[in-house]
């Protein structure tokens, strides 16, 4: 164990939605994997909660399966010692049946850190946290973890806000986003605030656009449900890539307390530069996927998987700008779909062109430089420079990337995943890398006008076939400013 790994104090982890699948392929295996660190005291507890009527036994079960699938690699013993932590208890937000029990169950451990994290729909934030302060479970060292979305606008997410500020301080609510936690978000820190070659040049004088890629293969599947009343700007946008770019464009904060980060962070969500109804149509474009070849075969198009008509955005093309001296006319090109042809999340910087090329036709063009930050698959850092090529034919211009990629560079095999460091910054107390409510107020304040202007239009999104990268306006967009896509990922 290293200093980066040290034990944190004995908490209880309390899972609500225990056995859904967030829980199941994320939460479970993060802990375990952080356990088997030796970050984890085994007194610590976590416990599954929902509404299935399962025991510690079979619950138990189900972990050590989900960890097997998680973890090929994993010892026996490792699962054994790990699964007398688990434990399962079967409640409903809505009846008062196994809440008293509950609670004492909680209080045989009364020094213990509480973390109540809230795998569910948000539609039930409001009862559960009413439930865990009419039981005092609120009280002490205890803290709740609120999943995305929280609401689907402004109105919706005030009300879940001010729900959960009734029962819990927001020094103790974590409104957690994974993207945050990814070691590519964190060394944006590092590689700004930490290098005197970046920060200089990090601004409208040198950067001539950014781009915020998160593409997915997969298709809706089981979430049609849910996915069907939110689309990819409410499942996206509006939280994982507006994060990722507050992280990308803040300002440097005075140290990385908390709220110096998460004030400069709010800073950068009020400068978004607002999306009126009439602008909406040119710097907004909306897509949905239709059949088409996916992961090695063929898939259905969104309508079929959903078994009916809908007007649901599948993909989300938008140009976005920051209104303020450090970012003015500089525009950032966001983007997010499902059944795209790569897995991928990253941001790409593309510099300015040198002012004048002293180099002849002969040696070729000189390309612009990029510097791309890959948050997945796999995680890592390129910085695209012009060179000269090797050899004595003369001068040969050649651009290429110093590429480091983390696994390689640090000699690991696998890199801790974000719910891995995020859960255990709340065990510490540390809010850091959490969404304040005024960041998701401010959030909200931005994409609310550009769904209402989609609402208002009624106009269908544009298809694209799966396995494309989107509806051609989404290329028309981006290259009408005499920009490309950066979709070479070699």
């Amino acid at each position: 164990m290293n200093s980066s790994s040290l034990q944190v104090e004995a908490f209880d982890l309390v899972i609500f939605g225990g056995t859904g699948d967030l829980s199941i392929r994320k939460l479970l295996p993060a802990m375990f994997h952080r356990f088997v660190d030796g970050q984890i005291d085994p007194a610590s507890r976590i416990i599954g909660i929902a509404r299935a009527d399962l025991n510690d036994e079979s619950f138990r079960s189900t972990v050590q399966d989900a960890i097997s699938q998680a973890s090929k690699d994993a010892k026996a013993k490792d699962i054994k010692a790990f699964l007398q932590m688990i434990h399962y208890r079967s409640l409903d937000a809505s009846k008062d049946a196994g809440w008293e029990e509950f609670a004492s169950f909680i209080g045989e451990q009364a020094e213990h850190i509480r973390v109540f994290y809230l795998s569910t729909s948000p539609s039930l934030f409001s009862s559960l946290c009413k439930r865990l302060g009419d039981h005092k479970l609120n009280e002490g060292k205890a803290r709740v973890v609120l999943e995305k979305p929280i609401g689907t606008d402004l109105a919706s997410a005030n009300k879940i806000n001010d729900d959960v500020a009734k029962v819990f301080h927001e020094s103790q609510t974590y409104r957690i986003d994974h993207y945050l936690g990814k070691e590519t978000v964190q060394n944006l820190l590092a590689l700004r605030f930490g290098n005197a070659l970046f920060e200089p040049l990090w601004n409208a004088g040198h950067i001539e656009h950014v781009q915020i890629t998160v593409a997915e293969t997969v298709g809706v599947g089981h979430r049609a449900g849910y996915y069907d009343g939110s689309g990819a700007m409410r499942d996206m946008i509006q939280n994982h890539i507006l994060q990722l770019l507050c992280m990308l464009a803040m300002e440097p904060p005075a140290s990385l307390e908390p709220d110096a980060v998460r004030d400069e962070k709010l800073k950068v969500l009020r400068s978004l530069k607002p999306i009126t109804a009439a602008e909406a149509s040119q710097n907004t474009v909306r897509g949905q996927y239709r059949a088409g070849a996916s992961e090695g075969g063929s898939v259905p198009g969104y309508q079929d998987e959903l078994g009916r008509a809908s007007n649901t955005e599948t993909f989300v093309a938008i140009k976005a700008e920051i209104a303020n001296w450090r970012w003015a006319g500089v525009p950032f090109y966001l983007r997010t779909g499902k059944r795209l042809p790569e897995r991928l999340s990253e941001i790409v910087v593309t510099f300015k062109e040198v002012p004048h090329s002293i180099f002849g036709q002969e040696a070729g063009t000189l390309a612009q430089n990029r510097l791309v930050l890959r948050l997945q698959p796999d995680e890592g850092v390129k910085l695209w420079l012009t060179i000269k090529n090797p050899g004595p034919g003369g001068l040969k211009l050649r651009h290429v990337p110093l590429d480091m990629s983390f696994l390689e560079a640090f000699g690991i095999r696998q890199l801790p995943d974000a719910y891995e460091r995020l859960i255990l910054d709340v065990v510490r107390g540390n809010p850091t890398l959490f969404m304040r409510r005024d960041e998701v107020e401010a959030a909200w304040n931005w994409a609310d006008p550009i769904l209402d202007a989609w609402a208002a239009s009624g106009d269908a999104p544009k298809l694209y076939t799966a396995g494309t990268w989107g509806p051609s306006a989404s290329v028309a967009l981006i290259e009408r400013d005499g920009h490309t896509w950066n979709e070479d990922n070699t």
